[in-house]
């Protein structure tokens, strides 16, 4: 009996070996599951100028007059021609996708799709500003960050960063407090402009709005109410 015991022990240790030499093999030759595929980068949308103009009537209303002021808070509207079409790209989005608050700008750009969008930045900035390479002035202290980005004389080093030459003065202060105080949810910029004081801001703006070759004010079409 114990012999035979034994015996039917080996046996099934045998059996139990062999049952698993094969399980690895199958286990080695079964491919691995396919991972998932990675999702697909969104298309980079080419902007038709005309079609922008076509559509930009109510941006006009602000954008197309020189000088033009913002209501409340009160403070210049950016000139725009000239500028990055990226950067006005991911300007709008930023207005339609809450990014940036500012209610009339979030109410226009919400009814914009994302072609639209890619349009009217194309419209706005017509041909961008070329860097000259020679700043008028010196560059302040707390400005020297700043030229990394937007260049020593204002024309932004890549087309994702707004050029700044030209800019309303006063418009570069409003957009540096947003992004300190959270109008503006850029984290990159956020951390620049939070350690800035008043006198900082102030000599960073009347740098920037100085240099050339500078922003533009796109014309609207002519009105009742416009020479142009």
């Amino acid at each position: 009996m114990i012999a035979s015991a034994r015996r039917s022990a080996v046996h099934l240790t045998a059996f139990a070996a062999l049952a698993a030499c094969v399980a690895g093999e199958v286990a080695a030759q079964t491919p691995a599951p396919a991972s998932a595929p990675a999702a697909a980068a969104p298309p980079v949308l080419t902007g038709d100028a005309a079609h922008g103009h076509v559509i930009s009537y109510t941006c006009l209303g602000c954008h197309g007059i020189d000088g033009y002021r913002n209501a409340y808070p009160n403070y210049s509207v950016p000139k725009l021609e000239g500028q990055n079409p990226a950067y006005l790209d991911t300007a709008l989005h930023g207005y339609r996708d809450g990014d940036r608050s500012h209610l009339t700008m979030h109410s226009q750009a919400s009814t914009l799709s994302d072609q639209d969008i890619a349009d009217i930045a194309a419209y706005f900035a017509g041909k961008p500003l070329t860097a000259t390479g020679k700043p008028h002035g010196t560059v302040p202290q707390a400005a020297s960050l700043c030229t990394s980005c937007h260049g020593q004389d204002g024309v932004s080093i890549a087309p994702m960063y707004p050029s700044l030459a030209g800019q309303h003065e006063d418009y570069l202060v409003r957009a540096i407090d947003e992004y300190q105080k959270g109008g503006r949810k850029n984290p990159i910029m956020k951390g620049f402009a939070a350690n800035l004081k008043d006198e900082d801001i102030e000599a960073i703006a009347r740098y920037f709005s100085a240099q050339t070759p500078a922003l533009a004010t796109e014309p609207r079409p002519y009105t009742r109410f416009s020479e142009q």
